[in-house]
Protein backbone atom coordinates (compact mmCIF):
# COMPACT_ATOMS: atom_id res chain seq x y z
CA UNK A 1 0.00 0.00 0.00
CA UNK A 2 1.62 3.52 -1.08
CA UNK A 3 1.75 6.21 1.75
CA UNK A 4 -0.19 8.85 1.96
CA UNK A 5 0.95 12.10 1.82
CA UNK A 6 -1.00 15.03 2.89
CA UNK A 7 -0.03 18.28 1.73
CA UNK A 8 -0.69 21.37 4.41
CA UNK A 9 -2.84 23.50 2.91
CA UNK A 10 -1.62 27.57 3.50
CA UNK A 11 -3.03 28.83 6.39
CA UNK A 12 -3.59 33.16 5.87
CA UNK A 13 -4.51 33.41 9.42
CA UNK A 14 -1.75 31.77 10.64
CA UNK A 15 0.59 33.50 8.48
CA UNK A 16 -0.47 37.05 9.11
CA UNK A 17 0.02 36.46 12.60
CA UNK A 18 3.47 35.30 12.19
CA UNK A 19 4.18 37.78 9.84
CA UNK A 20 3.23 40.83 12.95
CA UNK A 21 5.05 38.72 15.22
CA UNK A 22 7.77 38.65 13.32
CA UNK A 23 7.68 42.38 12.53
CA UNK A 24 7.06 43.39 16.32
CA UNK A 25 10.15 41.24 17.34
CA UNK A 26 12.23 42.84 14.55
CA UNK A 27 10.58 46.46 15.52
CA UNK A 28 12.04 45.36 19.42
CA UNK A 29 15.37 44.87 18.62
CA UNK A 30 15.62 47.95 16.22
CA UNK A 31 14.43 50.29 18.56
CA UNK A 32 17.16 49.12 21.58
CA UNK A 33 20.12 49.10 18.82
CA UNK A 34 18.34 52.51 17.11
CA UNK A 35 20.94 55.16 18.26
CA UNK A 36 23.75 53.53 17.12
CA UNK A 37 22.11 52.70 14.07
CA UNK A 38 21.21 56.38 13.37
CA UNK A 39 25.19 57.66 14.54
CA UNK A 40 26.24 54.68 12.63
CA UNK A 41 24.41 55.50 9.23
CA UNK A 42 24.99 52.37 7.37
CA UNK A 43 23.69 50.94 4.46
CA UNK A 44 21.32 48.69 6.55
CA UNK A 45 22.78 45.47 4.86
CA UNK A 46 22.22 42.89 8.23
CA UNK A 47 18.86 44.67 8.46
CA UNK A 48 17.37 43.93 5.30
CA UNK A 49 18.77 40.70 4.98
CA UNK A 50 16.91 39.62 8.35
CA UNK A 51 13.62 40.87 6.48
CA UNK A 52 14.35 38.69 3.76
CA UNK A 53 14.59 35.85 6.49
CA UNK A 54 11.76 36.33 8.36
CA UNK A 55 9.77 36.72 4.99
CA UNK A 56 8.77 40.21 5.18
CA UNK A 57 9.67 41.01 1.47
CA UNK A 58 7.32 38.75 0.31
CA UNK A 59 4.24 39.90 2.49
CA UNK A 60 2.03 41.00 0.26
CA UNK A 61 2.78 38.50 -2.85
CA UNK A 62 -0.19 36.12 -3.60
CA UNK A 63 -0.15 32.85 -1.27
CA UNK A 64 0.08 31.18 -4.50
CA UNK A 65 3.17 31.54 -5.16
CA UNK A 66 4.47 31.01 -1.77
CA UNK A 67 3.96 35.03 -0.20
CA UNK A 68 1.94 36.08 2.89
CA UNK A 69 -0.84 37.16 0.79
CA UNK A 70 -1.66 40.13 3.25
CA UNK A 71 -3.70 42.92 1.44
CA UNK A 72 -2.25 46.71 1.41
CA UNK A 73 -4.21 47.45 4.91
CA UNK A 74 -2.17 44.74 6.69
CA UNK A 75 1.03 45.51 5.06
CA UNK A 76 0.85 49.39 5.49
CA UNK A 77 0.43 48.52 9.51
CA UNK A 78 3.40 46.32 9.00
CA UNK A 79 5.59 49.17 8.19
CA UNK A 80 4.20 51.21 10.65
CA UNK A 81 5.77 48.52 13.19
CA UNK A 82 8.97 48.45 11.82
CA UNK A 83 9.20 52.58 12.06
CA UNK A 84 8.46 52.08 15.47
CA UNK A 85 11.63 50.92 16.08
CA UNK A 86 14.05 52.93 13.70
CA UNK A 87 12.50 54.59 10.73
CA UNK A 88 14.95 54.04 7.91
CA UNK A 89 13.97 50.50 7.77
CA UNK A 90 10.40 50.86 7.77
CA UNK A 91 10.39 53.17 4.86
CA UNK A 92 12.41 50.64 2.69
CA UNK A 93 9.87 48.08 3.31
CA UNK A 94 7.39 50.09 2.35
CA UNK A 95 8.88 51.16 -0.46
CA UNK A 96 9.57 47.41 -1.54
CA UNK A 97 6.33 46.73 -1.51
CA UNK A 98 5.61 49.63 -3.49
CA UNK A 99 8.01 48.76 -6.25
CA UNK A 100 7.81 44.32 -6.12
CA UNK A 101 3.51 45.19 -5.92
CA UNK A 102 3.87 47.59 -9.39
CA UNK A 103 4.49 44.95 -11.79
CA UNK A 104 1.04 43.11 -10.79
CA UNK A 105 -0.47 46.16 -12.29
CA UNK A 106 1.98 47.68 -14.76
CA UNK A 107 2.91 44.98 -16.57
CA UNK A 108 0.84 44.25 -19.94
CA UNK A 109 1.35 40.50 -19.98
CA UNK A 110 0.27 39.26 -16.72
CA UNK A 111 2.57 36.02 -16.87
CA UNK A 112 5.60 38.39 -17.22
CA UNK A 113 4.40 39.52 -13.50
CA UNK A 114 3.30 36.45 -11.95
CA UNK A 115 7.12 35.75 -13.07
CA UNK A 116 8.64 38.15 -11.80
CA UNK A 117 7.05 38.18 -7.86
CA UNK A 118 7.69 34.48 -8.42
CA UNK A 119 11.38 35.16 -8.84
CA UNK A 120 11.30 37.63 -5.76
CA UNK A 121 9.58 34.84 -3.28
CA UNK A 122 11.94 32.62 -4.40
CA UNK A 123 15.26 34.89 -4.12
CA UNK A 124 13.77 36.93 -1.42
CA UNK A 125 14.72 39.73 -3.76
CA UNK A 126 14.84 43.60 -2.21
CA UNK A 127 12.81 45.81 -5.28
CA UNK A 128 14.48 49.70 -5.50
CA UNK A 129 13.70 51.94 -7.95
CA UNK A 130 15.54 54.91 -9.89
CA UNK A 131 12.33 56.86 -11.05
CA UNK A 132 13.22 60.51 -9.33
CA UNK A 133 11.26 62.28 -12.02
CA UNK A 134 12.98 65.84 -10.91
CA UNK A 135 16.51 64.58 -11.79
CA UNK A 136 17.86 64.17 -15.95
CA UNK A 137 16.30 61.32 -17.61
CA UNK A 138 18.31 58.23 -18.08
CA UNK A 139 18.92 57.54 -21.47
CA UNK A 140 18.89 54.01 -23.27
CA UNK A 141 21.16 53.69 -26.58
CA UNK A 142 21.18 50.31 -28.81
CA UNK A 143 24.61 48.50 -28.66
CA UNK A 144 24.31 45.12 -31.37
CA UNK A 145 21.64 43.08 -30.01
CA UNK A 146 20.84 44.70 -26.54
CA UNK A 147 20.51 47.92 -25.20
CA UNK A 148 23.11 50.40 -22.96
CA UNK A 149 21.89 52.51 -20.38
CA UNK A 150 23.88 55.78 -18.92
CA UNK A 151 22.68 58.49 -16.42
CA UNK A 152 22.62 59.22 -13.10
CA UNK A 153 19.55 59.60 -10.03
CA UNK A 154 20.64 61.71 -7.14
CA UNK A 155 18.20 59.85 -4.85
CA UNK A 156 17.58 55.80 -5.01
CA UNK A 157 16.57 54.47 -1.76
CA UNK A 158 17.81 51.40 -1.00
CA UNK A 159 20.83 51.57 -3.78
CA UNK A 160 23.26 49.64 -2.05
CA UNK A 161 20.55 46.82 -0.64
CA UNK A 162 18.56 46.45 -3.74
CA UNK A 163 18.38 43.03 -5.78
CA UNK A 164 16.12 44.87 -8.32
CA UNK A 165 15.17 47.85 -9.26
CA UNK A 166 12.31 50.07 -11.46
CA UNK A 167 13.92 52.29 -13.79
CA UNK A 168 12.30 54.56 -16.48
CA UNK A 169 14.75 54.89 -19.42
CA UNK A 170 14.90 57.97 -22.74
CA UNK A 171 14.76 55.76 -25.93
CA UNK A 172 14.96 58.84 -28.61
CA UNK A 173 11.27 59.99 -28.62
CA UNK A 174 10.40 57.42 -26.81
CA UNK A 175 10.30 56.01 -22.75
CA UNK A 176 11.89 52.59 -21.75
CA UNK A 177 9.87 51.01 -18.36
CA UNK A 178 12.58 48.85 -17.19
CA UNK A 179 13.21 45.95 -14.46
CA UNK A 180 17.20 45.58 -13.68
CA UNK A 181 18.93 43.57 -11.40
CA UNK A 182 21.63 45.08 -9.56
CA UNK A 183 24.62 42.35 -9.74
CA UNK A 184 25.37 43.33 -13.62
CA UNK A 185 28.67 46.10 -14.48
CA UNK A 186 27.76 48.99 -14.82
CA UNK A 187 25.37 49.56 -12.18
CA UNK A 188 27.05 52.25 -9.67
CA UNK A 189 25.03 52.66 -5.97
CA UNK A 190 27.60 56.18 -4.41
CA UNK A 191 27.81 56.80 -0.75
CA UNK A 192 26.98 60.21 -0.72
CA UNK A 193 23.42 60.18 1.46
CA UNK A 194 24.46 62.37 4.22
CA UNK A 195 21.36 63.89 5.17
CA UNK A 196 20.69 64.91 8.58
CA UNK A 197 17.70 61.90 9.29
CA UNK A 198 16.64 58.58 7.52
CA UNK A 199 20.64 57.51 8.03
CA UNK A 200 19.65 54.46 7.40
CA UNK A 201 17.51 54.45 4.25
CA UNK A 202 20.61 54.32 1.86
CA UNK A 203 19.06 57.13 -0.38
CA UNK A 204 22.32 58.15 -2.11
CA UNK A 205 22.92 58.85 -5.79
CA UNK A 206 23.27 55.53 -8.41
CA UNK A 207 24.91 55.80 -12.06
CA UNK A 208 24.71 53.92 -14.95
CA UNK A 209 28.06 53.41 -17.18
CA UNK A 210 27.00 51.39 -19.76
CA UNK A 211 25.02 49.19 -18.16
CA UNK A 212 23.58 46.24 -20.45
CA UNK A 213 20.01 46.41 -21.25
CA UNK A 214 18.03 43.15 -22.54
CA UNK A 215 14.55 42.28 -24.42
CA UNK A 216 13.37 40.50 -20.90
CA UNK A 217 14.35 43.26 -19.00
CA UNK A 218 11.43 45.70 -20.22
CA UNK A 219 8.37 45.73 -18.15
CA UNK A 220 6.05 47.51 -20.89
CA UNK A 221 6.55 47.67 -24.67
CA UNK A 222 7.72 51.33 -25.74
CA UNK A 223 6.07 53.97 -25.68
CA UNK A 224 5.88 57.52 -26.89
CA UNK A 225 6.58 60.17 -24.08
CA UNK A 226 3.57 61.75 -23.93
CA UNK A 227 1.62 58.33 -23.89
CA UNK A 228 -0.76 58.65 -20.95
CA UNK A 229 -0.59 55.30 -18.83
CA UNK A 230 -3.41 53.42 -18.12
CA UNK A 231 -5.55 54.46 -14.91
CA UNK A 232 -4.59 50.93 -13.09
CA UNK A 233 -0.30 51.91 -13.79
CA UNK A 234 -1.07 54.71 -11.56
CA UNK A 235 -1.43 53.36 -8.31
CA UNK A 236 2.08 53.70 -7.24
CA UNK A 237 1.56 57.30 -6.13
CA UNK A 238 -1.00 57.04 -3.91
CA UNK A 239 0.58 53.99 -2.32
CA UNK A 240 3.97 55.19 -1.59
CA UNK A 241 2.11 57.95 -0.42
CA UNK A 242 0.29 55.75 2.29
CA UNK A 243 4.03 54.11 3.12
CA UNK A 244 5.07 57.99 3.73
CA UNK A 245 1.77 57.69 6.37
CA UNK A 246 2.48 55.09 7.85
CA UNK A 247 6.27 55.48 8.62
CA UNK A 248 5.76 58.75 9.63
CA UNK A 249 3.23 57.80 12.13
CA UNK A 250 5.38 54.74 13.15
CA UNK A 251 8.12 56.78 14.02
CA UNK A 252 5.95 59.00 16.02
CA UNK A 253 5.01 56.41 17.99
CA UNK A 254 8.53 55.05 18.92
CA UNK A 255 9.49 58.54 19.76
CA UNK A 256 6.64 59.00 22.30
CA UNK A 257 7.35 54.92 23.37
CA UNK A 258 11.40 55.61 23.78
CA UNK A 259 10.40 58.97 25.82
CA UNK A 260 7.52 57.17 28.12
CA UNK A 261 10.31 54.89 29.53
CA UNK A 262 12.37 57.23 29.48
CA UNK A 263 9.75 59.03 31.77
CA UNK A 264 9.36 55.86 33.80
CA UNK A 265 13.38 55.39 34.17
CA UNK A 266 15.00 58.75 34.64
CA UNK A 267 13.54 61.73 34.29
CA UNK A 268 12.99 63.43 37.69
CA UNK A 269 9.75 65.30 39.17
CA UNK A 270 9.76 69.10 39.00
CA UNK A 271 10.52 70.55 42.38
CA UNK A 272 7.16 72.05 42.56
CA UNK A 273 4.97 69.02 41.46
CA UNK A 274 4.52 67.55 44.92
CA UNK A 275 4.90 64.04 43.46
CA UNK A 276 7.44 61.74 43.86
CA UNK A 277 7.58 60.34 40.58
CA UNK A 278 7.20 62.21 37.30
CA UNK A 279 5.01 59.52 35.65
CA UNK A 280 3.12 61.17 38.36
CA UNK A 281 3.08 64.54 36.74
CA UNK A 282 -0.25 65.45 35.93
CA UNK A 283 1.49 68.36 33.33
CA UNK A 284 3.31 64.81 31.51
CA UNK A 285 0.30 62.72 31.86
CA UNK A 286 -1.90 65.33 30.09
CA UNK A 287 1.04 65.93 27.27
CA UNK A 288 1.29 62.24 26.81
CA UNK A 289 -2.70 61.40 27.01
CA UNK A 290 -2.67 64.19 24.05
CA UNK A 291 0.69 62.89 21.73
CA UNK A 292 -1.43 59.01 22.50
CA UNK A 293 -4.66 60.76 21.07
CA UNK A 294 -3.07 62.22 17.55
CA UNK A 295 -1.44 59.21 16.80
CA UNK A 296 -4.36 56.98 17.42
CA UNK A 297 -6.91 59.19 15.42
CA UNK A 298 -4.39 59.93 12.60
CA UNK A 299 -3.55 56.11 12.67
CA UNK A 300 -7.21 55.25 12.14
CA UNK A 301 -7.10 57.96 8.80
CA UNK A 302 -4.66 56.37 7.62
CA UNK A 303 -5.60 52.75 7.63
CA UNK A 304 -9.12 54.38 6.33
CA UNK A 305 -7.25 55.76 3.31
CA UNK A 306 -5.82 52.19 2.71
CA UNK A 307 -8.79 50.55 2.75
CA UNK A 308 -10.11 53.39 0.62
CA UNK A 309 -7.29 52.53 -2.17
CA UNK A 310 -7.41 48.78 -1.68
CA UNK A 311 -10.76 48.89 -2.90
CA UNK A 312 -9.78 50.81 -6.04
CA UNK A 313 -6.96 49.32 -6.55
CA UNK A 314 -8.77 45.96 -6.40
CA UNK A 315 -11.22 46.95 -9.25
CA UNK A 316 -8.02 45.80 -11.78
CA UNK A 317 -8.04 47.36 -15.19
CA UNK A 318 -11.81 48.42 -14.59
CA UNK A 319 -10.75 51.43 -12.23
CA UNK A 320 -11.83 54.34 -13.27
CA UNK A 321 -9.70 57.73 -13.53
CA UNK A 322 -12.55 59.19 -11.11
CA UNK A 323 -12.29 56.30 -8.93
CA UNK A 324 -8.43 56.45 -8.54
CA UNK A 325 -8.54 60.06 -7.87
CA UNK A 326 -11.06 59.86 -4.92
CA UNK A 327 -9.10 57.07 -3.47
CA UNK A 328 -6.00 59.10 -3.76
CA UNK A 329 -7.77 62.30 -2.26
CA UNK A 330 -8.88 59.46 0.90
CA UNK A 331 -4.50 58.88 0.76
CA UNK A 332 -3.48 62.64 0.66
CA UNK A 333 -5.67 63.57 3.72
CA UNK A 334 -4.39 61.01 5.29
CA UNK A 335 -0.84 62.90 4.21
CA UNK A 336 -1.44 65.72 5.42
CA UNK A 337 -2.66 64.72 9.04
CA UNK A 338 0.12 62.15 9.39
CA UNK A 339 2.63 65.02 8.61
CA UNK A 340 1.58 67.54 11.07
CA UNK A 341 1.08 64.83 13.42
CA UNK A 342 4.57 63.05 13.40
CA UNK A 343 6.47 66.63 13.31
CA UNK A 344 4.79 67.94 16.42
CA UNK A 345 5.26 65.00 18.39
CA UNK A 346 8.56 64.03 17.62
CA UNK A 347 9.94 67.78 18.20
CA UNK A 348 7.67 68.09 22.03
CA UNK A 349 8.59 64.50 23.35
CA UNK A 350 11.36 66.48 25.05
CA UNK A 351 8.89 68.43 27.21
CA UNK A 352 7.95 64.91 28.55
CA UNK A 353 11.72 63.95 28.97
CA UNK A 354 13.60 67.29 30.69
CA UNK A 355 16.91 68.70 30.12
CA UNK A 356 19.18 65.84 30.53
CA UNK A 357 17.22 63.68 27.29
CA UNK A 358 18.79 66.22 25.09
CA UNK A 359 22.38 64.35 25.98
CA UNK A 360 23.67 63.47 22.47
CA UNK A 361 24.62 59.37 23.17
CA UNK A 362 20.35 59.04 23.41
CA UNK A 363 19.93 60.89 20.36
CA UNK A 364 16.25 61.19 20.70
CA UNK A 365 16.26 63.49 18.17
CA UNK A 366 16.60 61.42 15.61
CA UNK A 367 13.13 60.37 15.54
CA UNK A 368 12.54 64.43 14.53
CA UNK A 369 15.26 64.62 11.90
CA UNK A 370 13.92 61.15 10.39
CA UNK A 371 10.52 62.62 10.25
CA UNK A 372 11.69 66.14 9.41
CA UNK A 373 13.80 65.37 6.49
CA UNK A 374 11.56 62.75 4.46
CA UNK A 375 8.06 65.17 4.95
CA UNK A 376 10.36 67.35 3.27
CA UNK A 377 10.30 64.96 -0.16
CA UNK A 378 6.95 66.47 -1.37
CA UNK A 379 5.64 70.06 -0.43
CA UNK A 380 2.67 68.86 2.07
CA UNK A 381 0.90 72.31 1.37
CA UNK A 382 0.71 71.15 -1.97
CA UNK A 383 -1.57 67.73 -1.06
CA UNK A 384 -3.53 70.80 1.41
CA UNK A 385 -4.20 72.08 -2.32
CA UNK A 386 -5.39 68.82 -4.10
CA UNK A 387 -7.90 67.67 -1.07
CA UNK A 388 -9.27 71.48 -0.92
CA UNK A 389 -9.18 72.11 -4.97
CA UNK A 390 -11.39 68.27 -4.43
CA UNK A 391 -13.50 69.76 -1.67
CA UNK A 392 -14.50 73.08 -3.50
CA UNK A 393 -14.47 72.15 -6.89
CA UNK A 394 -14.49 68.48 -6.72
CA UNK A 395 -11.24 68.56 -8.85
CA UNK A 396 -9.24 64.92 -8.61
CA UNK A 397 -5.22 65.09 -8.93
CA UNK A 398 -3.40 64.64 -12.22
CA UNK A 399 -1.78 61.28 -11.61
CA UNK A 400 1.98 61.57 -11.78
CA UNK A 401 4.70 60.34 -9.76
CA UNK A 402 3.45 63.02 -6.94
CA UNK A 403 -0.36 63.04 -7.27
Amino acid sequence: MTALHLVKEPDPQADRVRLFAKAEEISADLARRGAQLDAEGKPPLEEIDRLKTEGLLTALHPAGIGGGGLDWVDGLRLVRILARGESSIGQLLGYHFVNSQYVYWAADDPDRAWTLGAETVEKRLYWGAAVNPRDPGLTLTRSGDHYLLNGRKTFSTGAHVSDRINASAAFGEAVASLVLPTDRPGYIANDDWDNIGQRLSDSGSVDFHDFPVYESDFLLPLAAKDAAPRVLATFNTPLIQLVFVNFYLGTAEGALAAAADYVRTTTRPWITSSVEKASEDPYILERIGEFRAALKASAALADAAATAVQSALAHGRAVTARERGEAAIEAYEAKVNATHVALDITARVFELTGARSTASHYRFDRYWRNVRTHTLHDPVFYKAREVGDFVLNGRVPEPSLYS
